[in-house]
């Protein structure tokens, strides 16, 4: 059975992908320290990127219903598979060449593959069980989370603490509830006539047709735009003016932290600039940078950053 395009769903998935540029691209100014923007760290900026996260995998639900709900189409479903597989690999490769230990073990597309693969057999079912599934698998961190899931071999779970840092992690829990929702929802919506409701949408002026185009093409759009974005980013970094980019990321990175104690803004950036003089001034900054484990450089670092945040006016000696 062919099925058939709702212009909703795809202009659902490419204004998904229009905030997820928006994100990666304010992530790359970021890294490249054009903007002072707290991308990795601020909490405003989570909520965005775990509502893009939240997106994509919802309309997989409502896609994976779409496709099956009559009969699973096996051929199709495992083509689909195969596609996305291939594109979690191909982005774990390119982002461990790119950022090394940080590179994306369990992201987004990851997500989606293991989360087709739970969620498919409740196409078939009644309503109810894709709602109790959903349900279950976003209670698990709050009474499945153990150690021993911590490590490496169950990262996939999200029951453990894995144990390192990446750009991307997207694990099982609580996230494939969110494609099981997105099953439950599409069913909700077919009994209720909704569907066919929402047919009549053809978005056809400019904006929705070129929406709704990267929608259809989101995966192709995905693994392209974030590279076309970084090396515009990265060429612009090497062409235009010097920048002590991990100066001035270590002053915003320090100064966020420090927000979160009883020191005004004004203080926190006062006290972490003088900090990063001081490391500057006695030879401890090289030395950091090459050695960021070091733990005698950090308590070093830990030590003056205290003088500083009692004295944000004191100045470092200047070589």
């Amino acid at each position: 059975m062919r099925s058939t395009r709702l212009a909703v769903l795809d202009l659902a998935r490419g204004l998904a992908v229009v905030a997820m540029a928006i994100y990666h691209f304010s992530w790359d100014l970021s890294w490249f320290a054009y903007v002072d923007w707290p991308v990795a760290q601020g909490t405003g900026w989570r909520i965005f990127a775990a509502s893009i996260a939240d997106s994509f995998l919802f309309l997989a639900g409502i896609s994976l219903d779409f496709a099956h709900h009559t009969g699973i189409r096996w051929q199709a479903f495992w083509r689909r598979l195969g596609v996305i597989v291939a594109a979690a690999a191909a982005v774990s490769a390119v982002t461990y060449f790119t950022f090394g230990d940080t590179f994306v073990r369990f992201g987004i597309l990851h997500s989606i593959a293991l989360s087709s693969l739970i969620a498919l057999p409740f196409t078939r079912l009644p309503v109810v069980f894709a709602v109790l599934a959903a349900a279950l698998v976003f209670s698990l961190p709050f009474w499945a989370a153990s150690p021993a899931f911590d490590g490496q071999v169950w990262l996939w779970t999200g029951l453990g603490t894995p144990g390192f840092a990446s750009v991307d992690y997207v694990p099982l829990a609580p996230w494939a509830g969110v494609t099981l929702a997105g099953v439950a929802v599409s069913k909700i919506f077919r009994k209720l006539g909704l569907w066919q409701r929402l047919s009549g949408l053809t978005f056809s002026h400019r904006p929705g047709r070129l929406t709704r185009f990267l929608g259809r093409h989101s995966l192709p759009v995905y693994l392209l735009h974030q590279p076309l974005l970084y090396g515009l980013v990265w060429t612009a970094a090497q062409v235009g003016p010097e920048m002590d980019r991990s100066a001035i990321a270590f002053v915003r990175n320090c100064t966020a932290s420090c927000q979160g104690t009883t020191a005004t803004p004004d203080i926190c950036q006062a006290a972490c600039g003088c900090t990063l003089d001081y490391l500057k001034a006695d030879g401890i900054w090289e030395k950091l940078l090459a050695e960021p484990e070091n733990q005698s450089l950090r308590n070093q670092m830990s030590n003056r950053y205290s003088q500083c945040l009692a004295d944000p006016e004191w100045q470092a000696p200047v070589n």
